[in-house]
């Protein structure tokens, strides 16, 4: 029997485990360590973070924080757990890109010929990467987000919410884009940028 368990019992660990059954796992469990929390939808929570070492399952983490999630999954690396990429029945996905270890692409998102996206990434619902992009570890392209052809994301930036990056643009690492806003040229300094034309808030 194929079992996951899943660090996070979120709204984003919902669509995790969703994807997951979608994807062939006949048992979900959750681990988490709110005390308060028994289930996530329909799934259990059965310990806390770290039981899910002791557990007979494959294991990912489903956590929005970049850092906490990097931090996680590094840890199931070093403990040599199985962590898969999940991948929605019905995203877009061109057959010679690449997905590190602990990706997640929800339902509807499109990632083009060409791209390369790291370990620990989120492309999530109805998103779209284009053609050539790399997107590096732990970026989370939100919901609606759109990243033209040929750009470059650095390592933990988040796209918000319906924003748009230009195609042939560096964003560096670090970075948080803000629901809406619209990247016209490339982005050096980590920060938070917002608006249109996106600027970095101070």
């Amino acid at each position: 029997m194929k079992v996951l368990g899943i660090i996070g019992a979120s709204g984003h660990g919902k669509v995790v485990a969703d994807i997951a059954k979608k994807s062939g796992y006949e048992e979900i469990v959750f681990f988490d360590d709110n005390p308060e929390v028994d289930y996530c939808g329909t799934y259990p929570v059965v310990g806390v973070t770290q039981n899910i070492f002791e557990c007979n399952c494959h294991a990912f983490v489903a956590i929005g924080n970049p850092m906490v999630r990097s931090r996680l999954l590094e840890q199931l690396e070093r403990e040599e757990k199985y962590v898969p990429v999940l991948v929605h029945p019905s995203a877009v996905v061109a057959e010679d890109i690449q997905l590190g270890t602990g990706t997640v692409v929800a339902a509807g998102a499109v990632i083009n010929p060409g791209a390369r996206i790291g370990k620990g990434c989120i492309i999530n619902t109805c998103s779209s990467v284009d053609h050539d992009c790399i997107v590096e570890d732990y970026v989370h392209v939100s919901v609606g987000a759109h990243v033209a052809g040929t750009v470059q994301i650095g390592h933990h930036t988040w796209i918000g919410a319906g924003a748009t990056v230009s195609n042939n643009l560096n964003i560096c690492a670090n970075c948080m884009i803000g629901a809406g806003a619209v990247v016209c040229k490339d982005i050096v300094e980590q920060g938070t940028y917002i608006g249109v034309p996106a600027r970095k808030k101070v």
